[in-house]
């Protein structure tokens, strides 16, 4: 249930329109129902404005699928499962239907390749007009910055996606400059030592979540030293996210836009 649900509800009991005792059956979801071996937490959305997401690792089909519907049963906001192997958005989308996959594009849903994970969307929000731009260092990061770019189009965000922008060839992130300048919020994600991310918070005002990925050969330690590397940025003010946390980026650059909506009197 989220904000809009209740003072529905609130509004129905006032005038009459639902009894009392049903109000009552439909509260006691609140705050959250036992699915599956797991416990749906219906009252995220109230507290933070965002749902609860579905995450494949360590689920059966059958339990992605149980908690998926639940969700659905449970809210009217978007519904998100992430790093979904191929055999749960078969099972999920079977039991709940009007789902969408995003996968990386050359990435089919019958391959071997674990970068084939998908994030599956239902009920998307309505469109918004804020200008998110999703940069990538290079084509090993695509995956991550796939995983952004669905969870951003969950709650209504066409974001633009520019990629292969390392720093190696700076001729091609010298190019992007305009775009990067002219956004509202901007998301790197790269790999091997993860400097794009303080190049990218040198040319722009807007608010920086750097997510460092698993990139690169021996001394990138499979990402901890982009992790380190961006919480070092002689840039001030960037973001940081766990290494390959495509998700928790694309989330935290949604409370910005939130707020950011709030402060002038609604989402656009």
């Amino acid at each position: 249930m989220d904000a809009q649900q209740l003072a529905d509800l609130l509004a129905e009991v006032r005038d009459g329109t639902v009894p009392a005792d049903e109000a009552l059956a439909r509260l006691r979801r609140l705050p959250y129902a036992e699915v599956a071996g797991a416990r749906i937490d219906h009252h995220r959305s109230l507290r933070t404005g965002h749902p609860e997401a579905v995450y494949g690792p360590g689920k059966s089909p059958t339990q992605c699928a149980r908690i998926v519907a639940e969700m659905l049963s449970g809210g009217s906001g978007p519904v998100l499962m992430t790093r979904a192997q191929p055999d749960q958005v078969t099972a999920a989308l079977a039991a709940c239907p009007g789902g969408t996959a995003h996968r990386p594009d050359d990435r089919g849903p019958d391959s071997a390749d674990s970068t084939a994970l998908a994030t599956v969307v239902w009920r998307v929000g309505n469109a918004r007009t804020e200008r998110v731009v999703v940069a990538s260092a290079g084509t090993a990061d695509g995956p991550v910055a796939c995983e952004a770019l669905a969870v951003l189009s969950a709650f209504g965000i066409s974001a633009a996606l520019v990629c292969d922008i390392g720093l190696a060839g700076l001729h091609r992130f010298l190019e992007e400059i305009d775009t990067l300048a002219a956004a509202d919020a901007v998301i790197v994600v790269a790999g091997m030592e993860g400097a794009l991310a303080t190049a990218v918070a040198g040319v722009t005002p807007a608010p920086v979540i750097a997510v460092p990925t698993s990139a690169g050969y021996g001394a990138a330690l499979e990402g901890v030293t982009a992790l380190l590397a961006m919480h070092a940025s002689c840039a001030a003010g960037i973001t940081v996210v766990g290494i390959d946390n495509g998700f928790g980026a694309a989330m935290a650059a949604m409370r910005i836009l939130e707020l950011a909506a709030r402060s002038h009197g609604g989402s656009e």
